[in-house]
């Protein structure tokens, strides 16, 4: 007989990210951090390979990190909007977890299987962080994906990418909640 935990499925059905413009300071402190990171690390694991690792970006970080998404953008020819978009999730955020997908070699386990541990280990990090009551959004974009910005801005190496940017703080505002999708629409049932 199954022992359900109604506390955690009503979070799970009303959870909603905070947009991360809308988060401010306070953001959590390292003790307040580190129960959320252990949350995040129980993910679904294949293999046990831990294909992923945490950077904990403090206030302190995020000038250069703005700095560095402004002259990667002329660099690479993008647009003053894309830039400024870039640079402004840095220059608003108050702390923020890159989930680093680290490719382990393995016979074993496929490469898609660790691709998709580090997006579980995001989720997990992102419902952690607001079921303990701080505001939190996960965002990429194209500097998350640009090999010279984690390279320089990160440290990142050769088989690591960001899976995520999990962006948390103080909300100022709630969201309203928008459309779900339809479940009937996106489930089938086999039953023979």
């Amino acid at each position: 007989m199954p022992d359900p935990n109604p506390a955690a499925m009503e979070f799970l059905l009303t959870r909603r990210s905070r947009p991360a413009k809308t988060l401010t300071g306070p953001a959590p402190s390292r003790d307040e951090l580190l129960p959320i990171l252990q949350a995040a690390a129980r993910s679904p694991d294949h293999g046990k390979l831990e294909p992923w690792r945490f950077i904990v970006l403090d206030r302190a970080a995020m000038p250069r990190l703005a700095a560095l998404a402004r002259n990667r953008g002329a660099a690479l020819g993008k647009s003053e909007e894309d830039i400024a978009k870039a640079a402004k999730q840095y220059e608003d955020g108050q702390l923020a977890i890159a989930v680093v997908e680290v490719r382990k070699p393995s016979d074993k386990i496929p490469a898609i299987e660790q691709t998709y541990s580090a997006g579980a280990v995001c989720l997990a990090l992102l419902n952690a962080a607001l079921a303990s009551g701080w505001g939190a959004n996960w965002l990429t974009g194209w500097a998350s994906h640009d090999r010279e910005f984690v390279a320089q801005g990160l440290g990142l190496a050769d088989n690591e990418s960001i899976a995520g940017l999990v962006f948390l703080g103080t909300e100022t505002s709630a969201p309203p909640d928008r459309p779900r999708p339809d479940i009937g629409a996106i489930t089938t049932w086999v039953t023979e």
